[in-house]
């Protein structure tokens, strides 16, 4: 089967019905039809029909070594620069089709999914067929064209309990309880599993936690379908605070639902289990991988998207407000457009200085990705400092579309428009503003880009982990010294 159409996407997502629960009550009917989840199903079905475009078919798509058959090039396992080129110049497409907006558009994924399947062969000696299981289902997300989502962070209480706890049964950490022949039974929770209700299916990959047993229950490696038996996706609160995209044009399209996964007494099929019992095997491969420096490529695609649009937001802004040639202006935005050229220039260095790793994949280089990752987390807020500071009252007072369907239209035409634009225009750019600046959808973004690599202390240590070449730098001075 070849790429998937949104048409496609949707139909899996329906067909699927896993179990929902959003605002204390179950989710009913067709996933892509409840206002909460809508926007974002068609947003993202979307991007699986750009792959089919006659257009952009030959850069969002490869051949299958399998089959032949077009499949997303987010799937490709780079072996050149060019390939690395090639997945950042369709990634780059997907991110500007969203904006910026989706951190879990299905090419992160995807991503993920290239990083730990080329390492595969780590597992050959040991776990062959835990190996041959994993190549087989990489193999089966390119084919089908599948929509991941991924549990990766158990919460602190969850952690706390098995390390105070002597008897893994006693505690709620992500654990094996049992294995039998048709499979292996997994409890556990998961936070931050971003699309899960609008995802196939999951890739479960906890951090391990150290037990003095030779086999570790809470060391493992898998994948299931979202809709298996015992696993419950609990929604966060929902920003989207109405469906219209005039008044909410943002959340209304990419209101991405982060949810607590639970999986209780969930039976993972052998041929879906990539790892088990071997904590130290589970450290190896996440960082033999390279998980953080292959995604870090794709999410370096976003953060350019994203920072264009929102340069495209303030000047807009500051056409309206007739404040273009304002010093204020002029400043921030020259300040956002050097962050603009700083990122495209990192993602051209990472592919320029990168180099083959041991499993043959095309690595680009993690130095300048890992400067990205703990730079824009602390630019980002100042670019939405800068909406807020630039919009003043304009981003309070701002009424409803359907206020300029009443008799007080007349009023609003009168008294909100802006300098060249009419007062309906005016309102819509600004609610827009509002969205990035002021409301819940805004909140979480600004909350998500902060984190969405760990915090600041994580984010400058990982950086600091790839000065390998400090040496030289000390080296540098101690040669100026012996030359008095």
């Amino acid at each position: 089967m070849p790429i998937k159409t949104g048409k496609g996407y949707i139909e899996n997502l329906n067909g699927l019905s896993p179990e929902v629960w959003l605002g204390g009550e179950r989710v009913q009917g067709l996933i892509s039809e409840h206002p909460a989840f809508r926007g974002l199903v068609e947003s993202q079905a979307a991007l699986y029909d750009m792959q089919s475009e006659e257009s952009l078919r030959a850069t969002m798509t490869y051949l299958s070594p399998a089959t032949g058959d077009p499949v997303g090039l987010s799937f490709l396992q780079p072996k050149t620069k060019e390939d690395l080129q090639k997945r950042r110049k369709m990634m780059s497409l997907w991110a500007e089709s969203h904006h910026g907006f989706l951190g879990r558009s299905p090419d992160y994924m995807n991503t993920a999914l290239v990083a730990f399947s080329s390492a595969a062969g780590l597992l050959e000696d040991k776990y062959p067929k835990h190996a041959e299981n994993l190549k087989n289902y990489y193999v089966y997300c390119r084919e089908n064209d599948i929509t991941l989502s991924h549990g990766f962070i158990q919460s602190k209480a969850s952690m706390l309990s098995a390390v105070i706890s002597d008897n893994p049964e006693q505690s709620t950490a992500a654990k094996v309880h049992e294995i039998n022949r048709d499979g292996y039974v997994v409890s556990g929770s998961f936070m931050m599993n971003t699309q899960g209700a609008t995802s196939e299916e999951m890739l479960v990959y906890p951090q391990p936690i150290a037990v003095s047993e030779s086999v570790n229950p809470y060391a493992f490696f898998f994948a299931v379908p979202s809709n298996l038996k015992g696993i419950t996706f609990v929604c966060r609160e929902n920003t989207l605070a109405g469906t219209s995209g005039y008044d909410y044009p943002l959340s209304s399209r990419y209101e991405e639902m982060d949810t607590l996964v639970i999986l209780d007494h969930v039976l993972v099929p052998h041929d879906r289990m990539f790892l088990y019992g071997d904590e130290e095997m589970a450290v190896d491969l996440f960082e033999r991988s390279h998980f953080h420096t292959l995604v870090s490529h794709q999410i370096l695609c976003r953060y350019i998207a994203k920072t264009e649009f929102l340069i495209g937001v303030l000047e807009y802004m500051a056409d309206c407000l007739d404040k273009s040639e304002d010093f204020f202006v002029i400043e921030r935005v020259s300040e956002i457009l050097i962050t603009l050229e700083i990122l495209k220039s990192i993602v051209i260095a990472s592919e320029e200085q990168s180099e083959l790793n041991e499993w043959g994949i095309m690595l680009p280089s993690p130095k300048p990705l890992y400067a990205a990752n703990a730079y824009y987390p602390k630019i980002y807020p100042k670019i939405i400092e800068t909406i807020q500071l630039l919009g003043s009252s304009d981003l309070i007072m701002l009424p409803k579309e359907q206020d300029f369907n009443s008799p007080v239209s007349k009023y609003l035409d009168s008294y909100l428009s802006g300098a060249g634009i009419d007062a309906y225009d005016k309102v819509n750019l600004f609610r827009l503003a509002w969205e990035l600046g002021v409301s819940a959808f805004g909140g979480r973004q600004m909350q998500y880009e902060r984190f969405f690599f760990g915090n600041q202390d994580t984010l400058m240590t990982r950086a600091y982990a790839n000065l390998s070449d400090r040496e030289k730098y000390i080296d540098k001075v101690k040669q100026l010294m012996k030359n008095r």
